[in-house]
């Protein structure tokens, strides 16, 4: 399933799940990078479920010219670090509170305790617009509009706490 927004460049950014049912959750990620105008495909790798599709995919991101990928599984959440050990790509995971999960701790501590060597870039639980984020973050580091973009998104998150401070002051 490939779900990419309008732009003359080309997909620079890949979001994996390990099943469909997590789509509910990286769907954030995907509309963080429609925000900003960020290429990218979706789509379903399971590492336990299909491991020759996941070392395909691993091994073709860099190839097919993804600079990041974000890799979203619940449960025992292999897909994350297992896509990290195949790639040298930056790779986020999302862990995500599954149906068969441990209220997520399994999927956060799958991702975030990958040993030395093997980095994964971990956000909190279903936190996969933070992903998203973290992405053109990442993606701003050798893009100046990307970047001035992201500097108007925090700006413009800063104006609304503040605005939503003074609101609250006059009311008390």
């Amino acid at each position: 399933m490939s779900n990419s927004i309008q732009s003359s460049e080309k997909i620079v950014v890949g979001i994996i799940m390990g099943s469909q049912s997590d789509l509910n959750i990286m769907q954030d990620a995907a509309d963080v990078l429609k925000e900003f105008n960020v290429k990218f495909e979706m789509t379903v790798v399971s590492a336990h479920r299909t491991p020759e599709r996941m070392l395909d995919y691993s091994k073709s991101a860099a190839g097919r010219g993804l600079k990041v990928i974000i890799a979203g599984a619940g449960g025992a959440a292999h897909l994350p670090g297992m896509v990290a050990s195949i790639t040298h790509l930056p790779v986020i995971g999302v862990p995500v509170k599954s149906s068969n999960s441990i209220d997520g701790w399994d999927s956060i501590l799958s991702i975030l305790q990958m040993p030395n060597g093997v980095p994964v870039a971990t956000v909190a639980l279903n936190a996969a617009k933070n992903a998203g984020l973290l992405a053109v973050q990442i993606l701003a580091t050798s893009d100046t509009s990307l970047s001035q973009k992201f500097i108007e998104y925090k700006q413009e998150m800063r104006k609304k706490v503040e605005e939503s401070a003074l609101a609250m002051e006059k009311i008390n």
